[in-house]
């Protein structure tokens, strides 16, 4: 199955998290290596992995990172994955969700990262109200990129996101949602979604709260 369209777009929320002083980054999903071009052009002595599962995505990346390869960051050998190693922050940047295992992978760069490193993750919210529309119509469609993007293999939502941190070996040191500008049906759905949560006898805020992030993003440490 085709990945998810490369594109050029740079994540700023996520590029603010990486520390100014990181000795050394591996981007996972790192498409075509922009993320590396804007860190690279403040931070020159940094060492900047990219690592794609696209060989198309991951030879444009080689030009803009210090070090780029294609590989399923799942199926890597132990000695390869050792390489990877010092390290000090890890970037997940909608990454996550396209895993077989992400709680697995977290654990293991816990085990190996530098005791004062960090990992930033971007995850699309499988609690926005599109999606809860989605499932009410039965019009649980795949597109092409977006929250239904065809190689997503995880849902996750916050509590959730916030669970596999915790049981990965990793505590939240920075958290904020990527909330998009209002929708047509957007008001209706969460009109529907309160009386919903009231009738589950679910908190109806939090319920409204949680459906409207389309991503979160979090910088872990090692807890």
């Amino acid at each position: 199955m085709k990945q998810t369209p490369a594109h050029d777009t740079v994540n700023h929320d996520l590029l603010s998290l990486i520390p100014p002083n990181a000795r050394s980054i591996v981007e996972v999903g790192c498409m075509r290596g922009q993320m590396a071009r804007a860190y690279l052009a403040n931070h020159p002595t940094a060492r900047y992995v990219g690592i794609d599962i696209d060989p198309d995505y991951a030879q444009v990346a080689e030009k803009l990172c210090t070090e780029a390869f294609a590989a399923d960051i799942e199926s890597l050998t132990q000695d390869r994955f050792g390489r990877l190693f010092p390290s000090d922050c890890w970037i997940f940047g909608d990454c996550l969700e396209h895993l077989r295992d992400p709680w697995a992978l977290l654990r293991r760069i816990r085990a190996q990262i530098d005791r004062d490193g960090c990992l930033l993750a971007c995850i699309p919210n499988a609690q926005h109200w599109s999606v809860q529309w989605r499932l009410l119509s039965g019009q649980f469609r795949y597109e092409d990129s977006g929250l239904m993007d065809r190689t997503h293999l995880r849902w996750l939502t916050r509590t959730t996101m916030l669970e596999m941190f915790q049981a990965a070996g990793w505590q939240v040191s920075h958290g904020f949602s990527r909330i998009p500008a209002t929708a047509p049906m957007q008001d209706a759905m969460l009109d529907g979604v309160r009386r919903f949560a009231l009738e589950c006898g679910l908190d109806p805020d939090l319920a409204v709260q949680d459906a409207l992030p389309i991503q979160y993003v979090f910088k872990v440490t090692p807890a």
